[in-house]
């Protein structure tokens, strides 16, 4: 199934399973703020941050690799780094338990981790770009797109 322009078009059952899913999670939130202890002691703690961690840095590697080859994937890697650092941010900051950690941690996010997701997140979307504009260009060019009756193609994010 296509969209505009031919571009594939997600199930769909997608929209309200997610939206759903969205709503859903409202109810959850407000319950969890209520219950959940402001303060909690988890086993384990060392090995959740190291595995989040190694995830990262394989995320990042992945980055560089897809764009080193000029991957298709580079704007799902560069994506799901984003996502990430801008998780490490957010925890690394809420679960400081000591006025140091809490200083380390804003620096990090404000000066490492919230910037580099910025730039994953550019680099993404100009990669979708790059993407997409072939396709747009052959498109214009096509002897079966004529007159101002023919669907211009939509340029996201212009």
């Amino acid at each position: 199934m296509t969209g505009e322009l031919g571009q594939p078009r997600p199930p769909r059952w997608v929209v309200p399973l997610f939206g759903l899913g969205a709503l859903i999670l409202v109810p959850w939130v407000a319950l969890l703020v209520v219950v959940l202890p402001s303060a909690h002691r988890a086993a384990h703690w060392d090995v959740a941050w190291a595995g989040f961690d190694v995830v990262l840095a394989l995320l990042l590697l992945a980055v560089a690799v897809a764009a080193w080859r000029r991957s298709p994937w580079f704007e799902g890697a560069a994506t799901a780094a984003a996502t990430l650092l801008f998780v490490d941010a957010w925890f690394d900051v809420l679960t400081s338990s000591t006025q140091a950690e809490l200083v380390v941690a804003l620096v990090e996010a404000a000066f490492i981790e919230v910037p580099l997701a910025i730039i994953c997140l550019l680099l993404a979307r100009d990669a979708e770009r790059r993407l997409y504009r072939p396709w747009v260009d052959r498109a214009e060019s096509s002897p079966l797109v004529r007159g101002p009756s023919a669907v211009s193609p939509v340029r996201p994010f212009s």
